[in-house]
């Protein structure tokens, strides 16, 4: 009697689900690895993001994470499988120019976290625009404990947290709780695990209730400026200022202002890129 080898089912490393209102949750998905960026993670991720910077009619992104973590940072044991610095450079460079496109989108993206949130998992947190943490949620750039400083991490932490704070949990390796973190500017909203889908909903709705040319244009200045001198940055802000005022939202927007009454926004999107 001849039998038929059942091959065995792969599951997707990122679930992607689009619901009608323009709003796109990514889900990462490797429970059992406690969401580890892998090299198969990263390619997912990216492929996902990629898609969605195409795709002028997502109004907002959730990143979340399947089982009982959020993400546990790179994949350690592959990273060790792979003795090559020219491996560990492309990889690094690739996990990278991953966080550079979430701050590239013109969309909102919002992490929302549970369970622990560590290196890299950290660093992705810091990334998204918005956090909004479970209050059994804990975060930690851990590295240092395996030997391994948190260099990449280090870039998003700095730029979320003070100097101080972050380069204390750099060279620790020390996990702080959620409400740690949102003391800190880490996260934006800590609430009891039950609520925690309610929550990344309320802050949905006031995103998406806003125009989407000024958010997208608002989001490339905020990034942009950051970096900047000062002088630049106001130049820069003026600049963009002037260009959202000729925007029709921004025009409906003053209108309705100005006559007392509600704006009625056109239903659209944008693609400003930063």
């Amino acid at each position: 009697m001849q039998t038929t080898e059942t091959l065995p089912v792969t599951e997707p490393y990122v679930l992607t689900d689009y619901d009608a209102r323009g709003v796109v949750r990514l889900t990462l998905n490797r429970p059992r690895q406690f969401n580890a960026l892998s090299e198969e993670m990263l390619a997912a991720l990216q492929a996902e993001l990629d898609a969605i910077a195409a795709n002028p009619q997502v109004r907002v992104v959730v990143i979340a994470g399947q089982g009982k973590a959020f993400c546990a940072g790179h994949d350690l044991k592959q990273m060790r499988a792979n003795p090559s610095q020219a491996y560990y450079e492309d990889l690094f460079a690739r996990c990278s120019h991953m966080m550079i496109t979430i701050q590239r989108l013109p969309q909102p993206v919002i992490a929302r976290v549970h369970g622990i949130a560590t290196a890299a998992g950290c660093q992705l947190v810091a990334m998204c625009d918005l956090a909004v943490a479970s209050e059994d949620a804990t975060f930690a750039v851990s590295g240092i404990s395996v030997g391994l400083f948190c260099s990449t991490p280090a870039v998003a932490l700095s730029r979320n947290i003070g100097r101080k704070a972050a380069f204390e949990m750099l060279v620790t390796g020390d996990f702080i709780d959620a409400r740690t973190a949102q003391a800190l500017g880490l996260v934006n909203r800590v609430v009891p695990p039950a609520g925690l889908d309610a929550e990344v909903e309320r802050l949905v709705d006031a995103i998406i209730a806003r125009p989407a040319e000024a958010i997208a244009l608002g989001k490339s200045l905020f990034y942009r400026q950051i970096e900047m001198g000062i002088e630049d940055a106001y130049r820069l802000a003026g600049e963009t200022m002037a260009c959202n005022m000729m925007e029709p939202c921004a025009q409906e927007g003053v209108d309705a202002f100005i006559e007392k009454r509600a704006p009625t926004w056109a239903t659209s999107s944008s693609s400003h890129k930063g």
